[in-house]
């Protein structure tokens, strides 16, 4: 059986390689970019003929304040496919979170722009991951 919160944990440790980005496996109320936020969107049970189950991820990465010319630079980075700051690569680079489930990927990134948290204007991105276990 899968464990919601480790596999939590483990997407956020493997995101935590990508240096000077911090995680969090849980949802905060006041982020302090740069940081990615790790949350669980959904859960489809009876797959693989009835034993395996199917968990969809998002990860928001808050990458600083939307004015500052260099932050878009920051966000294209890690939305790179490849390279030391890529969002993807860290998601991938342990894609069993040791032993914890059989497989995840990154399919993709949406989402792209800006988000307001407590009055202040942030570039975002959100990344999906689908996990099986």
């Amino acid at each position: 059986m899968v464990n919601i919160t480790t596999v939590r944990q483990k997407i956020a440790e493997n995101i935590g390689t990508i240096t000077g980005l911090r995680t969090s496996a849980e949802l905060i109320d006041n982020p302090s970019p740069p940081i990615a936020l790790v949350a669980l969107d959904s859960v489809d049970y009876h797959n693989d003929f009835g034993n395996g189950v199917v968990l969809s991820f998002s990860v928001s990465v808050i990458v600083g304040r939307s004015a500052e010319r260099t932050m878009q630079r920051k966000l294209d980075a890690y939305i790179s496919p490849e390279g030391a700051q890529s969002v993807k690569a860290g998601i991938e680079s342990n894609r069993s979170l040791d032993g914890t489930v059989d497989d995840l990927v990154c399919p993709g990134v949406s989402n792209v722009g800006s988000i307001t948290i407590n009055d202040q204007t942030y570039l975002a991105a959100e990344f999906q991951i689908t996990v099986y276990a």
